[in-house]
């Protein structure tokens, strides 16, 4: 008899395959309503910066005159007791926050709103960045960390610089249990053993002779049940491409 899968496992919720989300400090994203008027000018302070887990780059705390506080990513150079100005008639200057409309062409922009009012969701991760390509009726243009370019409205606010935490990527774990300890605070199992390296009775991949691939086929039904839903799920096709004929 065998045994429970991975997929079998994970889809439980068991606390193996949950990331420790009480431990966050709280969500990275811009205040839903910067000030009374949409051309406004409000000064904040960064407070503080502080390190979540499963996060790359630390968090800065800023609080507005207004009162009222989030967090966002930090850019590099800023620094605590810096003063940070959000609206669109701020200066251009790494850590404020402006609309892309009020950006000049050229500068490098991070935590980009994909929707105005989202809070920001491109270019977060450590040592990323986007760049303000040119202005246009339809929009401003942005070439994104992947080296793609979208139009994204005027309205949509991003901050000026790139993201700290650059080069972390570089640094090798050395050692296997910090890379562990690294995963479980993303929620990620780790390590994953390949099914074609297991025995037939904890696998359906498993089985045959070492290093040859899954006796059985890999493509499966998507309405499988999870024990059998592995590997290629409700492919299109499989196997080589057939050569057309020249008529």
């Amino acid at each position: 008899m065998g045994k429970r899968i991975r997929v079998q496992r994970r889809g439980r919720g068991s606390s193996t395959f949950r990331a420790s989300t009480h431990k966050r400090v709280a969500p990275a994203k811009y205040p839903t309503v910067i000030g009374p008027e949409e051309d406004s000018l409000l000064k904040g302070t960064v407070k503080e910066l502080v390190h979540e887990p499963g996060r790359g780059s630390p968090l800065a705390k800023i609080e507005l005159q207004s009162g009222e506080g989030f967090y966002a990513p930090a850019s590099e150079g800023v620094y605590v007791g810096q003063e940070i100005h959000v609206g669109s008639k701020a200066p251009v200057e790494v850590g404020n926050i402006l609309p892309l409309g009020q950006i000049p062409s050229g500068i490098m922009v991070c935590n980009i709103e994909l929707r105005a009012g989202d809070g920001g969701r491109i270019a977060k991760a450590s040592g990323t960045y986007a760049t303000v390509v040119s202005h246009s009726p339809k929009g401003t243009v942005v070439k994104l960390p992947s080296g793609r370019s979208v139009v994204l409205k005027d309205s949509c606010r991003a901050m000026i610089g790139v993201i700290s935490g650059a080069g972390r990527v570089d640094k090798p774990f050395l050692k296997a249990g910090k890379k562990v300890h690294w995963m479980r605070a993303k929620g990620r199992k780790y390590p994953i053993t390949k099914g074609v390296s297991m025995i037939a009775a904890v696998h359906p991949h498993g089985g045959g002779s070492h290093g040859s691939s899954s006796l059985k086929p890999t493509s499966v039904s998507r309405r499988a049940p999870p024990g059998q839903k592995v590997g290629l799920i409700a492919p299109k096709r499989t196997g080589r491409k057939k050569r057309k004929r020249k008529s």
